[in-house]
């Protein structure tokens, strides 16, 4: 990308942060439900596995879109379609909180899911039109920082909301925010920086001279694409498992806390990975290395939740902690982002990328549902203990069905042991 010299060197920061508030706005969608499903699960009278999947809803909806995102971002206006995108998700919102019966639920949550399939990929977009190719780990570690932010805003804040307003109030004033930040876009986002667009056109020209199916070929037919998928996919599960949806509940019957304390514990994930995503992608960039830094992150991860699973006595101080530093040492999984743009061409970034976010939100859709039926299928095997219709769940029935994290780390460290180190350096 040419030096930018006719504009601040402050607008890239600001154009793509305004673009990933849209990737925020959609981590408040993604993970509300491990706030509000106490509530919903009484309204609609559900046990786990139908939580699970009203959970999935959302994320059947991504995986069926995502690919069809990447392709729109390569090819048409990131500003259009992140208001488009948002415009959905924040209408969606709204006919959730209207909503009274469970199959009205799951289509406002697929619908709201249809939009935040562009989220993490507009914002990706951005960064490589904005930003120097050599600072993307970074750059990408800032947008997920957003995110997790996100994630943080749909825990304890969340929880009191619903607590103090009511469920269907706080989706309301959550639509409201969605309203604030599509008005931010349209008014600060730009496609790419002044004195690029020769460049832009160029790509586009090249993108149409590539063909639709041929794109596809080279971006969905790139192993290395998969493997970083899986890793990322699962290194992601304990902000889907914990932090999205079962974190509260889990901590509330296996350690007898709070739904507030247990809310706290569970916003340390997204807190930890606040923090860890910009560290660890700039200690990649510094490094000029990406499999080194995602497997020692790796390591960690499997280390600290041996650690929760096997000491069910730890304190809500150590908790606090111990989440944290979850949260910090698994936000390597930013890099495998970075690594991919590295690895096929740069006018197919979205494209590429997206085969990332597909294999990751698969995750979602697949574990969360998996989670609640191990759960139901252990709580099956005991006393059968019930409440008003809806399954009481014993602590066994947690730790049971928490053992997905360690078996899903072991095989993220086997993909990583398949991937190219790319040095930082594009090989595409």
């Amino acid at each position: 990308m040419p030096p930018i010299k006719s504009q601040a060197r402050w607008l890239p920061w600001l154009v793509c942060f305004v673009g990933s508030l849209f990737f925020f706005y959609e981590f408040i969608q993604m993970n509300m439900l491990n706030s509000l499903g106490m509530y919903i699960s009484k309204e609609y009278n559900i046990n786990a596995t139908q939580l699970g999947l009203l959970s999935a809803w959302y994320f059947y909806a991504n995986l069926l879109c995502i690919p069809l995102a990447g392709t729109l971002l390569d090819r048409m206006s990131t500003k259009k379609l992140i208001i488009i995108a948002m415009s959905v998700c924040t209408f969606g919102t709204l006919l959730f909180s209207f909503s009274h019966t469970m199959a009205i639920a799951a289509a406002c949550r697929f619908f709201t899911g249809m939009g935040s399939a562009f989220c993490l990929l507009s914002a990706v977009k951005l960064a490589s039109k904005w930003f120097d190719p050599r600072r993307m780990a970074m750059i990408t570690g800032c947008v997920v920082t957003m995110a997790m932010l996100g994630g943080m805003v749909a825990q304890t804040p969340m929880t009191v909301l619903a607590l103090t307003i009511g469920w269907r109030e706080t989706l309301w004033c959550d639509a409201g925010l969605g309203v604030v930040i599509t008005l931010l876009v349209l008014f600060i986002v730009k496609d790419y920086p002044v004195g690029t667009k020769d460049t832009h056109l160029t790509e586009q020209q090249d993108l149409k001279t590539l063909g639709f199916w041929q794109a596809k070929r080279i971006a969905f037919g790139n192993a290395r694409n998969w493997l970083a998928g899986f890793f990322t996919c699962f290194l992601n599960l304990p902000i889907s498992l914990l932090g999205a949806l079962w974190g509260n509940t889990y901590l509330q019957n296996v350690y007898h806390l709070t739904n507030t304390d247990a809310s706290y514990i569970a916003s340390m994930i997204f807190l930890g990975t606040v923090i860890g995503s910009p560290v660890s992608g700039w200690l990649s960039d510094t490094l000029g290395r990406r499999k080194l830094p995602m497997q020692i992150g790796n390591l960690l991860s499997l280390m600290i939740v041996m650690g929760i699973i096997l000491i069910p006595t730890f304190s809500v101080m150590e908790l606090l902690i111990i989440f944290f530093l979850l949260g910090l040492v698994s936000s390597t999984q930013i890099i495998s982002y970075p690594l991919v743009a590295e690895s096929n061409p740069k006018i197919l970034t979205a494209t590429a990328v997206s085969t990332v976010s597909f294999t990751c939100i698969g995750g979602y859709a697949l574990f969360q549902p998996l989670f609640g039926r191990i759960m139901d299928w252990h709580w099956s095997m005991g006393a059968k203990l019930m409440d008003n219709g809806v399954p009481v769940y014993a602590p066994s029935d947690y730790e049971f069905a928490v053992w997905i994290l360690p078996i899903t780390f072991v095989l993220a460290l086997l993909a990583t042991c398949f991937l190219k180190e790319t040095y930082c350096k594009s090989l595409g």
